[in-house]
């Protein structure tokens, strides 16, 4: 089977500018064979666990409300045990400099394995190729079925085969919107299809880019569109592990009857059965070498092992290796000693130090939160006792899941105090605003601002305090 790509040397590719047609190369349909293997059972093993995972979070419960929601109209995220606000946008940045770095540094020990094991088009792209291969068959009857003019029975499997995506799709959209608002709610909407308007716009959008790039576009979406692929290169060195052919070992290539020594019929061990291009999901030939297309499935590795096991020659041929170590003839054991170099060592070190100040500024999150504004409109007042009154306005966050009861206090000047309302109560993952009037006697600081601290507490538990400082202005 030949490669894909156009033949630039004769001029005829689709791309050719000589030939007068588009300078874009026209798709060649991608009819990739199943395989099995080590390998593709640990992607599917990594379909099951990412799909039970988002299928199912929204499902699970939690204090009584959904265990993960990122609920926007109430303006706060709820994870588990944990409620994070607007406030706590820094954790979400760092998770996200988490998230690269993990990318870099994978990226760089071996190569594209988030495209290959974990990356949404792959995963999905996995499942709608399953469903195809349920309905149309094999990869001969697929082929075969495509060539057929149109009749009842072709047009009743493709029907079929799209409403079954279209199902998946919009299912998925439908989980995707239940993370931003409460699937209760959503179910609930489903009877009626009294859905909101926005709610509808994403259920359709998340499940109709869903079925076109997992169902029609496919791997054009891994070759033209994801930028992940345009820039892997700088992320690779000579000792990063990547999908490779043993041109030294296959070449030259050629047909011979099983049980064939290679040396006898001056051939490599690759006996040029296409079967590594027939099981590609982008449609490439690894044989020509380490192309941007490849998205590091191992698929082909698990299709040459199976034939080299037929062939009784040892496995290997394509695997998971390194340039130096094809060059250098490295066995495993070279492989492993050259992980830890200067630039993963680099990508490492980052990774855990900001992986640590994450999990450090969760474990000392306070689960309380105040902001004292002061009253414009009466910045400093003298009452009638002589003494002077400052106005503050305090919205009490309480980041539990529970009702409290919270007491104020003020220090920081002599014989300043609270006038009234000194406690309040706060509703369970709520805000509330409280007004305190403050007062202190003339003579208790000087005349502009003065430092002041208010002391706050949870009443069934003091060890929940917090101290926000503020200024008590005296009039000249």
């Amino acid at each position: 089977m030949t490669s894909t790509k156009p033949d630039t040397k004769s001029g005829q590719g689709a791309d050719s500018p000589s030939s007068g047609s588009s300078l874009f190369a026209a798709r060649q349909k991608v009819y990739a064979r199943s395989v099995s293997g080590n390998f593709a059972r640990w992607r599917w093993a990594l379909v099951w666990f990412t799909q039970l995972l988002f299928y199912g979070l929204p499902w699970l419960t939690w204090n009584d409300r959904q265990a993960v929601l990122f609920h926007l109209s109430e303006r706060k995220f709820y994870i588990f045990g944990w409620v994070f606000w607007p406030q706590d946008v820094f954790f979400l940045a760092i998770l996200l400099i988490i998230s690269a770095y993990a990318l870099f540094f994978f990226t760089a020990i071996a190569g594209r394995l988030w495209c290959g094991y974990a990356c949404p088009q792959t995963v999905y792209t996995e499942i709608f190729m399953w469903i195809e291969e349920k309905i149309e068959g094999d990869r001969a009857k697929r082929m075969k079925l495509d060539k057929q003019l149109l009749n009842p029975r072709k047009l009743g499997i493709k029907v079929l085969k799209y409403v079954v995506w279209g199902g998946v799709a919009l299912w998925t959209g439908f989980t995707f919107v239940s993370y931003f608002s409460p699937l209760h709610e959503l179910l609930a909407s489903v009877s009626t299809f009294a859905f909101g308007p926005w709610e509808l716009f994403w259920i359709l959008f998340y499940g109709g880019f869903t079925y076109l790039f997992a169902g029609v576009m496919r791997e054009q979406v891994c070759k033209y569109m994801c930028p992940y692929a345009r820039f892997q290169g700088v992320m690779f060195d000579p000792d990063t592990l990547v999908i490779t052919y043993d041109e030294e070992r296959g070449e030259p290539r050629g047909a011979r009857r099983k049980g064939v020594e290679p040396s006898s019929v001056g051939k490599g061990d690759c006996v040029d059965c296409g079967i590594c291009v027939q099981v590609c999901p982008t449609g490439i030939d690894i044989r020509q070498g380490l192309q941007y297309e490849c998205i590091g499935c191992a698929a082909c590795i698990d299709a040459c092992n199976d034939v080299m096991d037929k062939m009784s020659y040892p496995r290997g041929l394509i695997r998971y290796s390194t340039e130096n170590a094809v060059k250098l003839h490295w066995g495993r054991k070279d492989i492993f000693n050259h992980v830890l170099r200067p630039r993963t060592l680099i990508y490492g070190g980052i990774l855990a130090a900001v992986s640590l100040a994450f999990v450090w500024g969760l474990a000392i999150r306070e689960p309380l939160r105040v902001d004292v504004i002061r009253d414009r409109a009466s910045l400093a007042r003298e009452v009638d006792d002589g003494e002077i009154e400052n106005v503050y306005r305090l919205q009490v966050m309480n980041m539990t899941e529970r009702s409290r009861i919270f007491e104020f206090g003020v220090t920081g000047l002599k014989d300043v105090r609270i006038e009234g309302t000194q406690k309040v109560e706060v509703g369970p993952a709520a805000i509330q605003s409280v007004t305190l009037l403050v007062r202190a006697p003339a003579e208790s600081g000087r005349p502009g601002a003065n430092e002041m601290y208010f002391e706050i507490h949870a009443v069934d538990d003091p060890g929940l305090r917090l101290r926000e400082k503020s200024t008590f202005l005296f009039p000249d």
